[in-house]
């Protein structure tokens, strides 16, 4: 059994905070990358490689932008969970592994926004080629 077949039984969505909804909208548009789950993973890659550890009781509201556990990982689902999975030291199993995903997703959106505002005329590409540069957003994304 593959692992991410099991961890689909975990958990099935996950949602931005409502503050983050029309950032990953903005975001989006701006970079013109692709769907919205583009910038999602791009934020989760993004907070995780600045190795940020946040704490699981500081997680922010669901009242944003809802992706399927498919959609938002596409074919890298294993890939991620394992990213995570390796940066708070724990199982791919842990009951916490969605909120840890979640809060790493919120992060580097509000992260990447703060980014754009202060260097707004960058585009996608050259964003992506940067950070695949600097080594902080794994290439594949």
């Amino acid at each position: 059994m593959k692992l991410s077949n099991h961890l689909n039984i975990m958990f099935s969505n996950i949602k931005t905070s409502k503050a983050n909804k029309e950032v990953v909208t903005l975001l989006t548009n701006k970079l013109a990358l692709g769907s919205e789950n583009i910038i999602a993973r791009i934020a989760l890659a993004h907070s995780l490689s600045i190795g940020n550890k946040l704490q699981v009781k500081d997680i922010a509201d669901s009242g944003g932008k809802e992706y399927s556990a498919k959609v938002l990982f596409g074919d890298y689902m294993d890939f991620y969970i394992a990213l995570v999975s390796l940066h708070y030291g724990i199982y791919s199993s842990d009951k916490d592994i969605a909120r840890y995903i979640k809060m790493h997703i919120d992060d580097g959106l509000v992260i990447l926004a703060e980014e754009f505002r202060s260097n707004h005329n960058t585009t996608g590409f050259e964003f992506i080629a940067n950070k695949i540069d600097q080594g902080l957003i794994p290439v594949g994304l």
